[in-house]
């Protein structure tokens, strides 16, 4: 069970992070354009 949490946790960090980093980058664009 400790095993397959681990996983779960690491799957959720290799979505999450590239994901985090592609919206904070949009958000940087965007406030580009309103600003």
């Amino acid at each position: 069970m400790n095993s397959q949490r681990l996983l779960l946790i690491g799957a959720w960090l290799w979505v999450g992070i590239p994901l985090a980093y592609g919206l904070y980058r949009l958000f940087l664009n965007a406030a580009k354009l309103f600003v």
